[in-house]
């Protein structure tokens, strides 16, 4: 059972660097080439573990092999569109100014409940509302509505005020995160007296987030219940 366990842990963190190094995606994200590899490694990752008989290098040398693989390719893929197409695909449209290319969907096998879903998460549900509707190489569905359909903005409506960076968390469950208050300019101290202000410290944060202005806001561990 030990040898079971720390190949597993190894073959674990092998797999978490792996992944690291193709590049932080989460699974809807994936381009095919990227899909067929992250596949490929989950399998070859459990035969070491299933199977102690065979050496744990049978399993350590194809999971690099593909890591980098992948890497190699995204990197030609960068210098060569023609890469780029043969491994990703291309993006294809299949509204324009409202009215559907069938053909196009049929090419993809893109079926009229894909699309219909994929707009629905979008808050549209009428087809007419959509100037061009683009499957992206992912999978997904990009689209860019109607002028009349649009959200008005702050510009269409003439308001003026300048953009300012969101709040960032300075403090999640009772730690100090040195790197928000560093981009902030936010020192200790100025976070201990606004905490003494609230009566609280940082050990009994469970969140507080600052934005530019040094508004600030902050939420007390809740008090844990007794059994």
């Amino acid at each position: 059972m030990s040898v079971v366990f720390i190949r597993a842990v190894i073959l674990y963190l092998l797999l978490i660097f792996s992944v690291r190094l193709m590049g932080k995606r989460q699974i809807g994200e994936l381009q095919p080439s990227e899909l067929a590899i992250t596949i490929l490694i989950s399998n070859i990752a459990t035969l070491p573990v299933e199977d102690t008989g065979l050496p744990l290098l049978t399993g350590i040398i194809p999971i690099i092999t593909l890591a980098s693989l992948d890497v190699i390719m995204s990197w030609l893929g960068m210098k060569s569109r023609a890469v780029r197409r043969f491994t990703c695909g291309t993006p294809v449209i299949i509204i324009r100014d409202g009215k559907l290319d069938q053909k196009q969907m049929r090419a993809i096998r893109f079926t009229v409940d894909d699309l219909m879903a994929s707009l629905r998460g979008q808050g549209i549900f009428d087809i007419s509302e959509v100037q061009f509707a683009i499957v992206e190489t992912t999978g997904s569905l990009s689209v860019y509505q109607k002028y009349q359909y649009r959200n008005v903005t702050n510009e269409d409506i003439n308001l003026k005020n300048k953009s300012t960076d969101p709040p960032e968390v300075v403090v999640a469950d009772g730690e100090l995160i040195r790197d928000a208050m560093a981009r902030f300019r936010l020192s200790e101290e100025w976070i201990e007296h606004i905490l003494k202000k609230e009566k609280t410290s940082v050990e009994d944060v469970f969140l507080m987030t600052v934005d530019p202005n040094r508004k600030y806001s902050v939420i007390k561990n809740e008090p844990k219940k007794k059994e």
